[in-house]
């Protein structure tokens, strides 16, 4: 988002928020339940005999213990690899799937709510193996998504087949939920008759420091079927196709829609797909937060204060994050407004500063970036992410750059562009593309990258200048087939390798960035305003 946006941007939101609006409610209704949503097709409950047999499965229960345990203190690697040390871990370890729970007790599912555990702080497990039956109730269970979902008082833990996958930030599925909360977790999402699938839930009682004096038990356990397109939140939105060259049918099919699949935010940017977990993360600049969203868990949020934690943050439009990226280990990379910086976060919160000054002046505020596959790091530097933008005395640089961070050198690689914004190199690498948020000259330029990340040869790629209205160029993406997908005036502009506009995409909400997501990568994602949105195409993308 840049300078008019910015506060045409804050003045809507402010209404909106003093009206009550739609908006405002449709981000408490985003953060309250977790996909799948709404009242499923059919349900399985597990507290009866009759859910159990369904499902040829059956309930055992095991206290757990805590011991003490030999381990190591911290090292100069912040892991346990310093000086040995005394803690506490807990036995059994209960949650593979191929643990051994045939000597525990069998317990009937209409006992699962008798108190258990020793009461004070304890913890506990319950095991249960299911077969995803043919029908339930009149509802046949091929291609479903099945759920399941427990509430224990007072905490939950769920193992599904010897995993407990978590990010940073995550609140519910298999991690702790909160007190007496609903833990919901997907076991598929197009179920097969028969499939089966081993439980282990790991109870515990709390609040742990106010010494409980109640036990564990489980209040409710059950497996929610949703027939196929019910419960995803996932809503078709009008769309409109400007078709400018027949070769963009071999990239958007004729018909195809854009989905919404969550709202209510303040300004959404600077989308990454993350493969090893499948799941997006997306910045809310204006709102000083990354969330993150999966089919499985919905919308949460993954880091606050991702941007900016000055005492002055009230005088920023967009003191937040704004471009992420990953390297190629996987570890986010964020460009941060506020604090006019590009750090790394690795997967265990640990943040790293990679680059906040160039010649010992501060940078203005870090806004899109891209890894070359040598890991060499290229980010865009504008000011509109200080309160005043280029006017702002906070201001150190008289430019806005391009900059790359290369064998840990900080290199100003062009100073052409008046906002330079968006940015992705070609699929080969030899050139890289970079758009201007600039009113008056609204172009993309390509450069040829040289080894020592340098660039020459540029060339405007494309002019789009004379485009009504007031957007210019903002976050892009490529193909692997070298074709351009580019906010800009109007909507997604999908450009050829030559610089041809073939078309152009409009939905409710014009995008302001956008990254390739789903296990194929074909699925373009758009961060537009106060919406996030998807697109099936035809070509996979190129990412991190």
């Amino acid at each position: 988002m840049r300078p008019r946006t910015v506060r045409n941007f804050i003045l809507a939101a402010a209404a909106l928020i003093l009206a009550g609006s739609p908006q405002s409610t449709a981000a408490q209704n985003w953060a309250a339940q977790q996909p799948p949503y709404g009242r499923p097709d059919a349900t399985i409950d597990l507290r009866t005999n009759e859910g159990v047999q369904l499902v040829t499965g059956q309930w055992r229960y095991s206290d757990a213990k805590i011991m003490d345990v030999d381990s190591r203190g911290p090292g100069p690697d912040l892991k346990p690899t310093g000086a040995p040390t005394k803690t506490y871990d807990y036995a059994p370890q209960a949650g593979a799937a191929d643990f051994d729970d045939s000597k525990w007790e069998a317990i009937a599912p209409d006992t699962l709510d008798a108190r258990r555990g020793g009461g004070k702080v304890c913890f506990n497990w319950y095991r249960i193996n299911v077969t995803i039956p043919e029908k339930v109730a009149t509802i046949s269970t091929a291609g479903t998504a099945v759920a399941f979902e427990i509430v224990i008082d007072d905490y939950a833990e769920i193992w599904v087949n010897g995993k407990l996958p978590a990010v940073l930030g995550q609140s519910g599925g298999s991690v702790v939920k909160g007190f007496n909360a609903p833990n919901k977790v997907v076991l598929t999402h197009h179920a097969r008759p028969g499939e089966k699938f081993q439980i282990a839930v790991f109870g515990f009682n709390g609040p742990i420091s106010r010494s409980p004096e109640n036990f564990i038990w489980v209040k409710s356990a059950t497996l929610d079927f949703y027939q196929p397109g019910h419960g995803t939140g996932v809503q078709p939105v009008e769309t409109k196709i400007e078709r400018l060259d027949p070769a963009l049918d071999s990239l958007v099919a004729p018909g195809t829609k854009i989905e919404k699949v969550a709202g209510g935010f303040l300004f959404t940017e600077g989308p990454v797909w993350v493969r090893d977990g499948g799941y997006l993360l997306f910045s809310d600049p204006n709102n000083n937060v990354i969330y993150r969203w999966s089919p499985d868990d919905g919308v949460s949020i993954y880091r606050t204060h991702s941007g900016y934690t000055g005492m002055d943050i009230g005088e920023y439009g967009q003191p937040g994050s704004n471009g992420l990226t990953l390297d190629s280990q996987g570890r986010l990379t964020i460009n941060e407004h506020g604090n006019r910086r590009v750090t790394r976060l690795k997967k265990n919160g640990q943040l790293t500063i990679l680059a906040d000054r160039y010649m010992g002046h501060r940078l203005n505020s870090p806004n899109d970036l891209v890894y070359r596959s040598d890991g060499a790091l290229y980010f865009t530097d504008p000011p509109f992410g200080l309160p005043k933008f280029f006017d702002d005395p906070r201001k150190e640089l008289r430019f806005s750059g391009v900059f790359c961070l290369i064998g840990g050198e900080l290199k100003l690689v062009t100073t052409d562009l008046t906002g330079p914004n968006g940015l992705a190199f070609s699929p080969d690498e030899k050139y890289l593309y970079v758009d201007d948020w600039d009113e008056k000259r609204k172009v993309i330029m390509r450069y040829e990258v040289r080894p020592d990340g340098t660039l020459s040869g540029k060339q405007v790629f494309l002019d789009a200048t004379g485009e009504l209205g007031e957007d210019a160029w903002d976050g892009m993406k490529i193909d692997r087939k070298g074709n351009l997908y580019a906010a800009g005036p109007g909507g997604l502009w999908i450009i050829s390798p030559e610089g041809k506009h073939l078309g152009t995409i409009a939905g409710p909400e014009n995008p302001h960035n956008v990254a390739w997501g789903d296990e194929d990568g074909k699925t373009l994602y758009l961060c537009a305003k106060s919406g996030l949105y998807r697109i099936r195409l035809n070509v996979p993308g190129i990412r991190p």
